[in-house]
């Protein structure tokens, strides 16, 4: 097995929301699926957290609803409780630093200066959809899955999202299962931290007012209800995904994150990266609502974001200024 940094993998574990974790599992972290919402009436997922053991990172789900997922080692977990792809997973684990804007370094390893690689396009034409049921039973449109080259991959049974770099080339793409929450990237995709989700469509339409929002499904459900919007596809706003907002045609960048902790943690991160370079403005999704996706009255929809609140360029959001903007 690969030689990976414990106590980086050990924190992405303790980080996650895990659901019935039993306690006293000697050597093992007992808990519900993260994989999916299956209602388990004892936990099916099971992950070895024994640092001395030869075994440590390995998991299996007993009640995985795809074999793919029922077993597997530490870094395709890693992979899903990051939302990376599984070379970013295995880079971080194998280094035993995480790469930007993730974890707290816990080594320093200085390596030699390397010649940056154009990310090579990928080929997503044989999964390409008109419609996609999974999406559309979410409110988005045909026509923007069109827009976004979505498609669907029948013998995974997962719903394909490609990544384009600005100039509309697909560099990655996520597969999403519509059997659970599992997901994974292509083989070889350019990292997604270095991307924003729907940023091709900002510098090909000279968007001024954008919308930025954490999953694929939020900015393709804001698309079809007539607003501009980006993923940055995770929880974390890295300088690389800054440097290519700051570059693109938008004026107003409106910040749209989830309705968690870990929304809030992004929010900040957005606002303080891209402060000075543009307008910011906060909308927040109504309560009980999730995310952009999970408001699926129009009129609400409409509501929030036309009371999105302008900040103050010098202060946090403790102390906005009440100025309105509507999109």
């Amino acid at each position: 097995m690969t030689q990976i940094n414990t106590d980086i993998f050990l924190a992405a574990l303790d980080s996650y929301d895990w659901r019935n974790v039993q306690p006293n599992s000697r050597g093992r972290l007992n808990a519900s699926t993260p994989f999916g919402f299956r209602e388990d009436k004892m936990p099916s997922f099971s992950v070895i957290i024994d640092p001395d053991s030869p075994d440590f990172g390995c998991w299996r789900d007993s009640g995985a609803n795809n074999p793919e997922f029922a077993r597997g080692g530490p870094v395709k977990l890693y992979a899903f409780l990051r939302n990376i792809t599984y070379e970013e997973a295995r880079e971080e684990l194998t280094t035993g630093e995480a790469t930007e804007d993730g974890p707290p370094k816990l080594r320093v390893k200085i390596k030699p200066p390397t010649i940056a690689e154009r990310p090579k396009p990928i080929d997503i034409s044989v999964y390409k959809d008109d419609a996609v049921p999974y999406l559309t039973d979410r409110g988005i449109s045909p026509e923007v899955q069109r827009m976004f080259d979505c498609g669907f991959d029948a013998q995974k049974n997962a719903v394909v999202m490609p990544w384009h770099d600005p100039s509309g080339a697909p560099i990655n793409a996520k597969w999403r299962a519509t059997w659970g929450k599992n997901f994974w990237y292509a083989e070889g995709g350019s990292p997604v931290r270095k991307m924003l989700y729907g940023i091709h469509l900002v510098y090909a339409r000279n968007i001024r007012r954008v919308i930025v929002v954490e999953s694929e499904t939020d900015a393709m459900y804001l698309w079809s209800n007539g607003y501009p919007a980006i993923a940055v596809g995770g929880s974390t706003f890295t300088d690389s995904q800054a440097e290519m907002l700051r570059m693109s045609p938008a004026q107003e960048v409106v910040i749209g994150t989830d309705n968690d902790a870990a929304g809030e943690k992004l929010r900040e991160e957005v606002a303080a990266k891209m402060r000075g370079y543009c307008e910011l403005y906060d909308v927040r999704w109504p309560e009980g609502a999730k995310d952009a996706n999970d408001v699926r009255d129009e009129i609400a929809l409409r509501r929030a974001v036309k009371a999105a609140i302008r900040r103050n360029i010098f202060t946090s959001t403790r102390n906005i200024v009440s100025t309105h903007i509507v999109i």
